[in-house]
């Protein structure tokens, strides 16, 4: 039996860098996914780790695996445990004895959080795992959340941990304190790619719809509006810690002004879950929503710019659009990175494609989501 479980990537609606100093954020998924595959193997003694996107193998013994993580004992997948210093340095052990590109080794810690997540919640067991994703690495749009969460819900599904129908034919969700363990044990997987995660990337990946983060406390709101976003890549690297510091150094600096941007920013993020979760009543109502949705867009954005993290690529995007009277927003930490443009319904596929041409002749890439959709989910392939 073969195991597939897909996770969403997520985007910040508002909020982004004020959530930092205590104040409001709204982050959504995106039915953009990564995609995790595990088949268990009884013809091997291996664990085999194929990277489709970026064409990388890894395989290890069985025997291997034991011999440099023995201390870990039996697996304890219904317990989310933290990765240890002594485990991560046993880690990088069995990851350096793959031939790993020195192009791609920003990646290894991710190949560490795969063995870790695999032999804490299966064990030493023979498999061979694929992963594929539509998420840009490094974009701002939650790739690695999503990969934590699609392959810990893939391992917990062949644990005793969880208890789901196998007979089931195509994609089943789990319950909800299933879906809370998938996330306790993405978050442990997040901590050894990132340091120090706020947790809201594997949340909104496991539970998809819309999260209201404040103060590390989050709530989940229930979307009502089929928003769809288009998402342009800028593809300009940004280094988050320097621009996070950045926005603390100007706030204190200016902390009577900066304080009233960073409210005016919260004033934006409550108004946007207040108004997703309310119903359209008709498709005129639809349309006043959705130009309220654009104006504190640009109202957001000219906030963020105010405050030192826009960028000329981002503001490329933001003229671009502006021709086609679209309202944009970058989204996560600035400096580059990705920009959000609202598509309204009533936007036909021929303008999104001249804009996405436009946007192309920037050296962008430009795609299109839809906003608010399930969290993780599960399938099961019984054939060979």
């Amino acid at each position: 039996m073969e195991v597939t479980a897909r996770a969403p990537g997520k985007i910040i609606l508002a909020g982004e860098h004020a959530v930092v100093h205590g104040y409001t954020a709204v982050a959504s998924s995106i039915d953009l996914y990564t995609v995790f595959s595990i088949r268990l193997r009884s013809d091997d003694d291996t664990v085999k780790l194929k990277l489709n996107d970026i064409g990388l193998d890894f395989s290890w013994s069985v025997r291997r695996i034991k011999e440099v993580l023995s201390h870990l004992g039996s697996p304890f997948s219904s317990t989310p445990t933290s990765c240890s210093l002594e485990t991560i340095k046993s880690l990088a052990t069995l990851v350096d004895e793959q031939s790993f590109p020195e192009t791609k080794i920003g990646l290894a810690s991710g190949v560490y959080a795969f063995l870790w997540l695999y032999t804490s919640i299966l064990g030493f067991k023979p498999a061979t795992v694929t992963v594929s994703s539509e998420l840009p690495v490094g974009a701002g749009l939650g790739s690695s959340a999503a990969y934590c969460v699609s392959l810990s819900a893939a391992l917990l599904a062949l644990s005793d941990s969880v208890k789901l129908d196998v007979s089931q034919k195509g994609w089943s969700t789990f319950n909800e304190s299933e879906a809370e363990l998938v996330n306790k044990w993405a978050f442990e997987g997040e901590k050894i790619i990132h340091g120090k995660p706020s947790g809201v990337d594997n949340s909104v990946s496991t539970f998809g719809n819309v999260i209201k983060f404040k103060s590390g406390v989050m709530t989940r709101v229930n979307s009502n509006m089929p928003l769809r976003m288009l998402i342009t890549n800028t593809k300009v690297g940004r280094d988050t810690k320097a621009l996070v510091a950045n926005v603390s150094a100007r706030k204190s600096r200016h902390p009577d002004a900066m304080c009233s941007v960073l409210n005016a920013i919260e004033a934006i993020s409550d108004e946007w879950s207040t108004i997703i979760q309310s119903h359209a009543v008709d498709d005129l109502y639809l349309s006043a929503n959705e130009e309220k949705l654009g104006e504190l867009m640009e109202m957001n954005q000219g906030l963020l710019l105010s405050i030192g993290v826009s960028h000329a690529s981002i503001e490329n995007v933001l003229q671009t659009s502006m021709k086609y009277k679209l309202a944009s927003k970058l989204t996560g930490a600035g400096g580059g990175g990705c920009v959000l443009t609202l598509l309204p319904t009533h936007i036909s596929g021929e303008v999104i494609g001249k804009l996405v041409e436009e946007l192309g002749s920037f050296g962008f890439q430009s795609f299109t989501a839809g906003i608010g959709g399930k969290g993780v989910q599960i399938s099961f392939d019984h054939s060979s």
